[in-house]
């Protein structure tokens, strides 16, 4: 399938519901509305192609980015790649899960997350956690840096508060991530979330409480899943 082919389909398969409903969930324009599903459809006619992902996010389109998503070849990504990324990655969607997918499983993913978190730009920093967390729950704990996790920890306690909305939502995903798939950092994560309390997020108008970092761990160790890591974050 070329670009062409792709982007034909996606505007024939794009519903106005739809697209609605992802505007209000922070998806910007241009894009169609199509449903996961559908990408993932065409995911499994192409598999893999690191050319064709990089054609499709080039196009701007939010569904054809987050396809691009699903279709790229991570260990063919370069930093280059991964920044050209990042820096286009305006819709939460592509943001929040897109680009935290593709960085977490290339070669780059944890010195470009580190970076990325730093960013004074909401979305990019927001990739960088998300990225962050989807490291720590693929990676074996000998290839992770115990220590700068631990740190990262520490500086969330003190700027969780102050950081912009979604950077809050995030750096709160990253303590579950890290108490759920890190067992040597469970009890840090989980005394940290408690001096933490309540993290809360304003969306369209409205005070919305985020899952509670302490409650995700302890299902995860209810049901017998703390360290056990995943073989792959997209879905």
């Amino acid at each position: 399938m070329t670009v062409n082919d792709i982007m034909a389909d996606l505007q024939a398969n794009g519903s106005d519901s739809i697209k609605k409903v992802l505007l209000k969930h922070g998806v910007k324009e241009p894009f169609f509305g199509v449903k996961v599903e559908h990408l993932k459809t065409i995911q499994k006619k192409i598999k893999t192609d690191y050319q064709l992902a990089k054609d499709l996010y080039a196009t701007g389109n939010a569904d054809a980015m987050y396809l691009a998503g699903l279709i790229a070849d991570d260990k063919r990504m370069t930093k280059a790649d991964l920044q050209n990324w990042v820096k286009a990655a305006v819709s939460d969607n592509i943001n929040g899960y897109t680009v935290p997918w593709v960085a977490a499983e290339s070669n780059y993913g944890y010195e470009l997350a580190l970076e990325w978190t730093e960013s004074s730009e909401e979305y990019i920093a927001t990739a960088g956690w998300s990225t962050l967390s989807n490291v720590v729950a693929l990676k074996p704990d000998s290839e992770l840096d115990i220590n700068s996790l631990k740190v990262l920890l520490e500086r969330i306690e003190k700027s969780i508060h102050t950081s912009p909305n979604r950077v809050r939502s995030v750096m709160n995903g990253f303590i579950i991530a890290v108490g759920s798939y890190v067992t040597s950092l469970t009890d840090d994560a989980v005394a940290i979330a408690k001096r933490i309390g309540p993290v809360t997020v304003i969306k369209e108008g409205t005070a919305c409480k985020v899952p509670e970092a302490i409650d995700y761990i302890g299902k995860a160790k209810a049901r017998g899943s703390l360290g056990k890591k995943k073989k792959t974050v997209k879905c």
